[in-house]
Order: C-alpha cells, then sequence, then structure tokens
C-alpha cells in the first residue's frame, strides 16, 4: 500500500516540476503553475516520509537488516513511524500452519514397513524470528531444514519401539507416539524458533497380509460378541420368566391363603351364630316346632274325663 502511495506522490511532485518548467513562458499555464507550485512541496514530503513507514500485517512480524546485519528488534503486526528508511525488510508468518506427510514407510520390531499419514501443527514464534533471520533464513528454509528431517527420522526410531506391524492399529500405541513425538519435537525445535501445537495421525496403512489378517481377527471378534449379545438376551428372557412365574405362583400361594381365611372366617362365624341360637328360647321352640309333623292328639272317654290317645301320637 504505501509502495502505491509513494509512487502516486512521486507522480504528482515530477508531474508538477514538468508544469513549472513548461509554464515558465507561457500565461495560459498560470493557473496550472499555481497548482503545481502548491503540490509539489506536499508530494515530495509524503514521498521521503513513507521511507520512515513500514506496516505489518495481521498474522506476521517484521525483521530488519541494516547493510546485511540483522536487528535484534521485531516489528509486530501495525503500523511502524518512524523507522530507519535504510532497513531492508523480511516478513514472517506466525500463523498456525499444518504440515502434511502422507505414505511415510515406518519400519517396526518384525521388520515390516506400514505407512503413515501424519500432520504436524505448528507456528513460527515471532521472537525468535531475528534468530531464524540470522541462523537459518526464512519461514520455508526452518521448515525444509529442521522440521522434515527430524520428523521423518523421529517417525521412523518410534516405529522401531513396537514389536508388531498390528499394534500400529492400537489407539493407544498411536497415542503413545503422538504425546514422545510431540515431546521431541517441541524440545528440539523451539530454541530454533517452531512451536510444536499438535501431530495428528491421519491414516495407518499395514502390509497387505498383516491389514487382512487384523480384518479376521475384528470379524471374529464381532462374531464373538454378536453371540455373546444373543446369549446375554436369551438369558435375560429367561430369567424374565422365571420373574413371572414365580410371581405367579407367589400370586396363586397368596390368593389360596385367602381363600382358606375368608372360609376359616366363615366357618367361625357360622359356629358362633350356631351357638348364640343354641343358647336362644326361641331357637328351642323352632327347633319343636320343626320336629312336629302337623298332627293334633286325640282324645278318647266322656266329656268328664278325656284320655290322650297316646298311639296316634307314636306314629
Amino acid at each position: 500500500m504505501f509502495e502505491n502511495i509513494q509512487f502516486i506522490s512521486l507522480a504528482i511532485a515530477i508531474a508538477s516540476l514538468v508544469v513549472l518548467v513548461i509554464g515558465r513562458n507561457q500565461n495560459s499555464l498560470g493557473a496550472f503553475r499555481s497548482l503545481a507550485k502548491a503540490a509539489i512541496a506536499p508530494a515530495l514530503i509524503v514521498f521521503a516520509a513513507l521511507f520512515f513507514v513500514t506496516q505489518v500485517p495481521a498474522g506476521h512480524v517484521k525483521v530488519a537488516t541494516l547493510f546485511g546485519k540483522v536487528q535484534e528488534d521485531v516489528y509486530a503486526e501495525g503500523l511502524h513511524f518512524p523507522v530507519n528508511p535504510l532497513y531492508s525488510w523480511t516478513e514472517y508468518d506466525v500463523r498456525q500452519k499444518t504440515l502434511k506427510f502422507d505414505k511415510m514407510g515406518v519400519p517396526s520390531q518384525d521388520q515390516l514397513i506400514s505407512h503413515f499419514d501424519v500432520s504436524l501443527q505448528y507456528r513460527l514464534i515471532g521472537v525468535n524470528a531475528p534468530a531464524v533471520k540470522k541462523n537459518t533464513g526464512s519461514a520455508a528454509d526452518v521448515v525444509a531444514i529442521h522440521v522434515v528431517p527430524y520428523f521423518r527420522s523421529l517417525i521412523r526410531e518410534q516405529g522401531k519401539t513396537v514389536a508388531n506391524a498390528e499394534e500400529f492399529y492400537s489407539e493407544s500405541v498411536q497415542n503413545r507416539m503422538q504425546i514422545q513425538m510431540m515431546e521431541a519435537l517441541t524440545t528440539k525445535l523451539e530454541p530454533i524458533g517452531i512451536e510444536m501445537q499438535g501431530i495428528l495421525i491421519r491414516n495407518v496403512v499395514l502390509p497387505p497380509f498383516i491389514a487382512k489378517a487384523v480384518e479376521d481377527k475384528k470379524r471374529r471378534e464381532q462374531e464373538a460378541e454378536k453371540q455373546k449379545a444373543e446369549l446375554k438376551r436369551f438369558s435375560t428372557e429367561q430369567e424374565q420368566k422365571i420373574a413371572t412365574a414365580n410371581a405367579e405362583f407367589e400370586a396363586a400361594k397368596l390368593e389360596e391363603q385367602r381363600i382358606r381365611l375368608l372360609a376359616d372366617a366363615e366357618a367361625y362365624k357360622i359356629e358362633k351364630i350356631n351357638e348364640a341360637a343354641q343358647k336362644s328360647p326361641a331357637y328351642i321352640q323352632l327347633k319343636q316346632i320343626e320336629a312336629w309333623n302337623g298332627i293334633l292328639p286325640k282324645y278318647v272317654g266322656g266329656e268328664n274325663m278325656p284320655i290322650l290317645d297316646l298311639r296316634s301320637t307314636a306314629n
């Protein structure tokens, strides 16, 4: 942006100067000469002043070099004024970046080669930019010279700690490798000016026959799990049936006890009623009436001395 402004300022100054030179002997250019006189000085001032200004974009830093010597100051994002107009500038991007490695051959202890897809997340440490400039060069140089070779060597060394290639599929093994590589990269690269922010193992491709064996093993494990689930479901159903039968049996026992208690209560009630009735005079009379066959006794003899005929009564 400032380069454009400088160019425009210089163009205005040159145009004004040309108008002044051409219009010295031409009265018709008097108005333009006055405008040129008014514009030439500000244009030259702006042009010169912009040599003392530098702007740093967001997410970047700048390092100044004076006659080949790297300056220790780091210029953070924003506008900086005044600066030495003799400085030359190197700009560094300090935002997070991702470096991808695809199909990296990694040997395990069994001498089989597996292939990894890995992503490294990192950023340049802004305060270390002068050291990067002095010792390595650009940010791309740091990645090419330090990050890539060291990581390639590191992941191969990590692979040799795994006994069998099949173990690369294990989540715990991958997590261990990521943690150990993260620690080693941090120790190695931070003094250089690179901050590691993450290591992601995106994909692991085992040798074909190992991959097939792993798939067969997983399939058998899945079948076993399926059978376990089916057996558990069957056991649960049987337990439910047993629980239902027990509940029905307990309910029947309770019903039987209820009926027995009701019968006992009814018998006891009848017994008490009978005991009470037998002691009642009205009950005795009732029994006598129930025993009478409905035939009145007969009498014989005269009016003065009636005699009861017991024969008919006995009958």
